[in-house]
């Protein structure tokens, strides 16, 4: 069961920290979906910060602070929903897949902490 956490977790601190890393640089990419869903370019310092902050929780969690995975993965869970409801009331639905496919992440690496 841990290596599957280990696996799940490690792909969701990769692709979390890669996106908290385009907010800060605000590459095109990041700028024109926020521009699509109605996010202002000045929450995006935050936006990365949060997603940062959560990929540095789920690597507490695998070295050994389970606590702050859990909660960092439950962060990520919320914040990705919250992504996935800017994409519905914008009825942005042509890159839908990348906020839910982050969520799904999160929740995997959230249902596999708790299980633990």
């Amino acid at each position: 069961m841990f290596i599957t956490y280990a696996v799940v977790t490690g792909v969701a601190i990769a692709v979390n920290a890669a996106e908290a890393v385009t907010n800060f640089l605000r590459s095109r990419a990041v700028l024109a979906n926020s521009a699509e869903v109605g996010v202002p370019p000045s929450w995006l310092p935050v936006l990365g910060a949060l997603k940062g902050a959560g990929a540095v929780g789920l690597l507490l969690g695998l070295l050994g602070v389970p606590f702050i995975g859990t909660a960092a993965a439950a962060g990520l869970v919320l914040f990705f929903i919250g992504a996935v409801v800017a994409h519905v009331r914008a009825r942005v639905f042509h890159n839908i897949a990348f906020p839910a496919s982050f969520l799904a992440l999160a929740a995997a690496s959230l249902l596999l902490a708790v299980a633990r």
